[in-house]
């Protein structure tokens, strides 16, 4: 027979049973209801958003899905940044610059033929490179300033996301490679590119992380890897007699991401060429 002690225990230990299983219980009801909402996402199948460039997202299969953070590395020899130019004419487009002066920019959109009725300019380069009167600055390998600029980029895209919620549009970072190359703990770029995530999947944008490449910063290169949605890859072939520039398309995320190498040049934007022959 039990006595008091041992039917004191007995009664615990049954109230801790019963109070592990209401949480378990609890636990699994909220993972059912979290397997049913994505149920749901997947049932509806992948949204696609056009980039922009009528040939590429017939390529695609229609375009990009919805809210793909894309990585644009990019042979700087190749006039890749003219996809940038070409994709902010389908909607909005916040295009953040970091090697040159926004005005510039606008020059090559304008004498391109396009039309800059779409974008939106943050100036991340004059914010860095540049003093309040509008010389050029000291500011460059400094750790703190380097720590600010962060929070600045970060500041502005808070502000698209609480600005531009319900409406389509692009984010563009042209180019990306400034911020890999700060001098500053490393977990701050990441946090960036978090954050640059999250905004992006919030708004269900495009976004454009244009890299150069053979840059530094390459163990943050393979975190934006392994994060994007999507990865475009621009090289640079110098035959005999001609040079070619091509196109990898090897990560989309959501879908079958295409084996085939595109050839495309420059001329009236972005020309694809759609021949198999690319050799």
């Amino acid at each position: 027979m039990a006595g008091p002690k041992n039917m004191l225990e007995t009664k615990n230990i049954d109230q801790e049973a019963e109070s592990i299983e209401a949480i378990e219980t609890s636990l699994y009801d909220s993972l059912k209801k979290q397997d049913h909402d994505q149920s749901l996402v997947i049932e509806e199948g992948v949204r696609l958003t056009q980039t922009g460039i009528n040939v590429l997202d017939r390529t695609l299969g229609g375009g990009l899905p919805t809210g793909s953070l894309t990585y644009f590395s990019a042979d700087p020899r190749s006039m890749s940044e003219v996809f940038l130019y070409q994709f902010t004419q389908s909607r909005t487009t916040y295009y953040f610059t970091t090697s040159r002066r926004p005005r510039y920019v606008l020059n090559d959109v304008i004498n391109l033929g396009f039309d800059p009725g779409n974008i939106v300019f943050v100036d991340i380069y004059s914010e860095y490179y540049c003093t309040s009167c509008g010389d050029m600055s000291d500011n460059v390998g400094n750790e703190f300033i380097d720590s600010k600029i962060i929070e600045f980029t970060e500041y502005n895209l808070r502000n698209i996301a609480n600005d531009s919620s319900g409406e389509e549009v692009n984010i563009i970072f042209d180019s990306f490679s400034f911020f890999m190359e700060l001098t500053v703990n490393k977990g701050l770029i990441r946090q960036l590119i978090n954050v640059l995530y999250e905004t992006t999947k919030e708004l269900g944008c495009l976004t454009y992380l244009y890299g150069i490449k053979n840059g530094n910063g390459h163990d943050v290169e393979n975190f934006v890897y392994g994060l994007c949605d999507v990865i475009f890859e621009s090289m640079l072939d110098k035959g005999a007699d001609k040079i070619d520039s091509k196109l990898a398309i090897p990560k989309i995320r959501g879908m079958i991401p295409s084996t085939e190498i595109i050839k495309f040049k420059i001329g009236d934007g972005v020309q694809i060429d759609t021949s198999k022959d690319i050799a």
